[in-house]
Order: C-alpha cells, then sequence, then structure tokens
C-alpha cells in the first residue's frame, strides 16, 4: 500500500486461527448469570454443580491443591428449586447444525435425568446450537422417547424444534428458560 509521502507498506492479510478454548462456556456464562438474577429477585434458587473431585495433596499453609483428581463422574450441570419442585438439567453446546450428537451427554447424566423425571422433578437438556445462535430446552419426557423410538446416534434439529421450546437471549435474565418452561407446561 503507498501512502500519500510515499511510505510503502506490506498488507498481510491475517489468519484466522479457531481457538476451543473454554468451548461450551458462553452457554455456561449465560445460565450462570441467569440463575443469578433469578436468585436476585428470589424467582428460583439454581446452582451450577461443582465437579466432585478427591484431593491427594494438599498444601494448606500455602492453601494450595498440588494434586487431585475426578473421584466419580458428575450427575447434571445444574439443580435447585422452582416454585417449590426440585429442578434439574444438563446445558451443552454443539457446533453441529444439523443435529445435536448423543455422545455430547453421558450414559450416567441420561440416567440421572430419568431417575428425577421418575421422582416427579423438572428434568430437561438445555441444548445450544452455536452455528445457528439458537439455544433449546429439551424435556427428558421428549429426550426418552426419541431415544426409546431411534437408534441414531444423534437427535435431528428437526425433531428438537418439533417437540422442544427455542428459549431466546434477552437483556436481563439473559436466558429466561423458566419463563419458557412455565408457558409451555413444564413446570
Amino acid at each position: 500500500m503507498k501512502y500519500p509521502n510515499g511510505i510503502v507498506k506490506e498488507v498481510t492479510k491475517e489468519r484466522h486461527v479457531t481457538n476451543y478454548t473454554n468451548r461450551g462456556m458462553n452457554l455456561e456464562y449465560d445460565l450462570n448469570i441467569t440463575n443469578e438474577y433469578y436468585r436476585t429477585i428470589d424467582k428460583a434458587y439454581i446452582y451450577k454443580k461443582p465437579t466432585p473431585i478427591k484431593l491427594v495433596k494438599v498444601d494448606y499453609k500455602h492453601n494450595k491443591i498440588n494434586e487431585a483428581y475426578f473421584d466419580m463422574p458428575s450427575t447434571t450441570d445444574y439443580n435447585g428449586l422452582y416454585k417449590g419442585k426440585y429442578i434439574d438439567f444438563e446445558a451443552k453446546e454443539t457446533t453441529n447444525k444439523t443435529s445435536f450428537p448423543l455422545n455430547n451427554i453421558h450414559d450416567h447424566q441420561l440416567k440421572h435425568l430419568e431417575n428425577i423425571y421418575k421422582h416427579k422433578g423438572i428434568a430437561f437438556l438445555i441444548i445450544r446450537f452455536t452455528s445457528l445462535n439458537e439455544t433449546y430446552i429439551l424435556m427428558e419426557k421428549d429426550l426418552l422417547n426419541f431415544l426409546d423410538n431411534n437408534n441414531r446416534k444423534s437427535i435431528p434439529i428437526s425433531y428438537i424444534k418439533k417437540h422442544g421450546y427455542i428459549v431466546n437471549i434477552t437483556y436481563t435474565p439473559r436466558l429466561n428458560y423458566l419463563e419458557v418452561l412455565d408457558k409451555n407446561g413444564g413446570i
């Protein structure tokens, strides 16, 4: 490129590098600030569950964990209380545009959601299709129906759109999923 004062500068094209660090954290962030908002206005008490770890070596003097490992598989991401009912759900993101891969959710998590549903708790998946910028709730009964009647390795987005509920991104709260559940009979 030539500038008016005669300086010549070479223009280089920047290369886009895909960074997969913290993939899945955008949905988690949106849910965490939504749940904080729900607690602030005294609407619901829903929390992110910590992953259970077993501490092996701890330096108490310096308040430092030197060695730890995952103790057992965690169940789901979030649980709490809403309108006097227990609520439990798993949040997942996918870049896939046509389906939600079932290998994104573990068997023990599916079994946990099934048990919550069986015992009259509110159980569901929140699935975000990042490429489409769409977030859906799929209730446990609809997830079970799909799993019982299909041998597929993924849930087509057409099934999710038909049986699930879209959750729009808003300012406050960021993902008003409780309003969606209220309007669509999930609660």
